[in-house]
């Protein structure tokens, strides 16, 4: 896997301020219609999908604490909104590491509140964020309680499929040995009432932090 160079740094940061800006205000007409609301980082390059066999490299330095900051601000002026909501929610900041860029603010109201309370596996570590890593931010960060989950990607048995979807059969095959293949890595599996399996690969941390 190749990594992608990125230039523009300026241009970046203004994308992170107004990306920071346009979240500010909580969509709650969003919130009750579909019981949640989110907000990725929604900055060029990292959101973007990579269509060629390159990806481009975490955030760092400046451009991460900006990244982290945002989201700071984003929480915090949730929270005031939520507040004034007159409803129990679940709100937190979804820190993802070494997968910064898949951090997000998620909150949740009604029957979605234990949905997302449940979703992170939660492991028996006793490490704690280190919130001095993050330079400046150390006394926004100190300010939230950091729990400690697993960042997984997931995929079903049923991933592969059947030749007859595949335009060329040569392309099943290859899907197939990279199934198979992955399938060799540590993973744990769920089942599903009917049967069917779920399988889940560590990637890293996830720190979900939030004012209980």
């Amino acid at each position: 896997m190749k990594f992608q160079k990125i230039r523009g740094h300026h241009r970046r940061h203004k994308a992170i301020e107004h990306w920071r800006l346009e979240n500010l205000e909580l969509r709650l007409d969003l919130l009750e219609e579909y019981g949640y609301e989110y907000t990725k980082i929604i900055v060029h390059p990292w959101c973007d999908l990579s269509l060629i066999n390159s990806v481009f490299p975490e955030p760092r330095r400046k451009t991460k604490l900006l990244m982290l900051n945002g989201l700071v601000d984003i929480y915090n002026s949730w929270k005031t909104q939520l507040e004034k909501f007159g409803q129990p929610y679940y709100l937190k900041i979804w820190l993802f590491e070494p997968r910064f860029s898949k951090s997000q603010v998620v909150c949740a109201v009604g029957e979605r509140i234990d949905y997302y309370e449940h979703l992170s596996l939660e492991v028996d570590d006793v490490r704690e964020l280190r919130t001095g890593n993050y330079g400046y931010l150390k006394s926004k960060l100190d300010h939230l309680n950091w729990e400690l989950g697993i960042d997984e990607d997931h995929i079903d048995d049923d991933a592969v499929g059947e030749p007859e979807l595949y335009s060329k059969y040569r392309d099943y095959i290859e899907t197939k040995k990279w199934f198979n293949k992955l399938m060799k890595k540590p993973h744990r599996t769920r089942k599903y009432s009917d049967g069917a399996e779920f399988y889940s690969f560590a990637k890293g941390d996830v720190w979900l932090g939030g004012i209980d």
